[in-house]
């Protein structure tokens, strides 16, 4: 695909602080007007990233294009293309909703013959039109989150950075606040987002995984359950649960085993094998089975097998 159809364009992207490496060679490229998911646990990078993407913090070496500026030459180009939103709260509590929309309207530089139709255009996106002289330290979690991404836009600009938009918000102004970034990406905004919610994940076009500073994976989420698992994985309901937990954990052939609602989601190489050796396993030590199968992995199951193994392979270099 040409240049010009990315909105964010990485190779070999580096950022050490002294003897740590907190990204490691990241290559990635995310196209216009794509809802782009960067998942890893905490501490693996995301952040970093981000801030490098966003023109914050320079790059040790690498190079990183957004919205066609190179980060570390033009960072101020970048910041002017771009829209920023935090996990927390970053607007102010004591203004009202127009005052807050108004203030960043002049932060952004948005013309003054444009000011009240991009803030109009704003409260609408957001479904606060009615709201305006609200303060905005009264409104619910969910209203805030979608007044801070409606500043965030009011420049309307192509790209748009969401670093775990939703920490703390109910599920159904999560849903809403999604409905909110595909309603941009159909009008082409490139949207780049970090969340910790698998199910958010699922909404978006393509997801990268990394872990300590290092990418993992990359892919929709179809291809990632699909393809990503390192090995197979089982279900598993029995009783007592907590004590088949803690025997699954040191049984052969098991490389992960993990509670999941009334059951335990097992990850082994071969599924077909294990079943029968994972039934005798249990029952050796007067656990029942009441159900034993192969599933599909959700995202969290993938998440979650290729940062362990990771981890384990790293401590065993060690």
């Amino acid at each position: 695909m040409p240049e010009a159809e990315y909105s964010v364009a990485v190779e070999n992207l580096v950022k050490r602080f002294g003897d740590f490496v907190a990204v490691d060679r990241l290559c990635l490229d995310v196209r216009k007007g794509e809802v782009f998911g960067f998942l890893g646990p905490n501490g693996a990078g995301k952040s970093t990233t981000i801030r490098m993407l966003c023109g914050l913090l320079k790059p040790t070496s690498g190079r990183a294009q957004v919205a066609g500026f190179d980060v570390a030459r033009n960072p101020e180009a970048v910041r002017q293309n771009i829209g920023y939103m935090s996990q927390k709260f970053s607007l102010y509590n004591d203004l009202k909703v127009i005052e807050n929309l108004r203030l960043f309207a002049g932060l952004y530089s948005v013309p003054s013959k444009d000011l009240q139709s991009r803030i109009e255009w704003a409260l609408e996106m957001a479904n606060l039109k009615g709201q305006e002289n609200l303060i905005t330290g009264t409104l619910p979690g969910g209203w805030k989150q979608r007044l801070a991404l409606g500043c965030a836009v009011l420049h309307r600009p192509p790209i748009i950075f969401l670093d775990e938009p939703t920490s703390g918000v109910d599920p159904i102004s999560r849903r809403q606040f999604w409905d909110l970034i595909h309603q941009m990406a159909e009008q082409g905004v490139t949207v780049f987002v970090t969340t910790h919610y698998m199910e958010e994940a699922e909404y978006c076009n393509r997801l990268a995984l990394i872990f300590r500073g290092k990418m993992v994976a990359l892919g929709t989420p179809s291809e990632l359950k699909r393809d990503s698992m390192q090995g197979e994985l089982l279900l598993i309901e029995c009783e007592p649960l907590s004590k088949a937990l803690e025997a699954l954990q040191s049984a052969p052939g098991v490389s992960d085993a993990a509670v999941f609602g009334n059951a335990l989601h097992l990850v082994v190489p071969d599924a077909t094998a294990a079943i029968p050796q994972i039934k005798q396993f249990l029952a050796d030590r007067g656990l029942a089975v009441t159900r034993v199968e192969k599933i599909r992995p959700s995202l969290e199951d993938v998440f979650v097998s290729l940062t362990t193994s990771r981890e384990v392979r790293e401590e065993q270099k060690a």
